[in-house]
């Protein structure tokens, strides 16, 4: 049945998911904490999984669309999770690019506190939460205050940057340093970016509506 098959769909992308979050997660612990065997453990056994649930995923879609030829809603589901399947991939290689950054900056001094880099984080992974959430209930109306929320990851992004470029101004002996610190902010508005495209999905899903490129508010 195809009920049956989009609520298997559901559950593998939801499980996806929370992989993915942990992910992120973990890279930014590994960051402040300074534990490069928990970063070493997202980039070699976390990642790894992230593609076994990617290929799968894809695999499991196309079957379903050419068994049961779905239509309308259901199609709209369906390719909707196959294109969160693909979001997913991209933010556990996301998370793979902070892990690399942080063992990197973990061995040397640090440029400042961190402490618009986890604020980022912590809003970026919650919009990540709540994204999937909105799509575990067809919730458009949450879906759409998560888009909104995308300003308040890029209102930091830009504040980091600002400090960071001041910092290698001043001394040139922190710009690779600094550089790192400016991909990590890179990496997590990606999660933010991401997270608003699920939530544009989801509309779309439950409304039939695009709200891509601010056509509807």
């Amino acid at each position: 049945m195809l009920s049956e098959k989009i609520t298997e769909l559901k559950r593998d992308i939801i499980e996806y998911g929370a992989h993915v979050e942990n992910m992120i997660e973990r890279s930014i612990k590994g960051l402040l904490t300074k534990d490069a065997v928990m970063l070493k453990e997202v980039m070699e056994k976390d990642e790894q999984r992230a593609n076994d649930f990617d290929l799968q995923m894809d695999e499991q879609c196309i079957k379903a669309i050419a068994q049961f030829q779905p239509r309308a809603r259901e199609l709209r589901t369906i390719l909707m999770i196959l294109k969160m399947s693909n979001d997913f991939e991209r933010l556990g290689d996301g998370a793979v690019n902070i892990c690399k950054s942080a063992l990197f900056l973990i061995e040397r001094p640090a440029v400042k506190p961190l402490v618009d880099i986890p604020l980022m984080a912590q809003e970026a992974i919650g919009m990540l939460k709540d994204a999937i959430n909105s799509f575990i209930n067809e919730d458009a109306e949450t879906a759409k205050v998560v888009c909104m929320r995308d300003n308040i990851v890029d209102d930091l992004r830009d504040k980091v940057i600002g400090e960071l470029t001041n910092y290698m101004a001043k001394d040139p002996s922190t710009v690779e340093r600094a550089l790192q610190l400016i991909g990590i902010t890179r990496n997590l508005e990606r999660v933010a970016d991401l997270s608003t495209n699920i939530c544009e999905d989801v509309i779309f899903m439950v409304k039939g509506k695009s709200i891509k490129h601010h056509s509807e508010q």
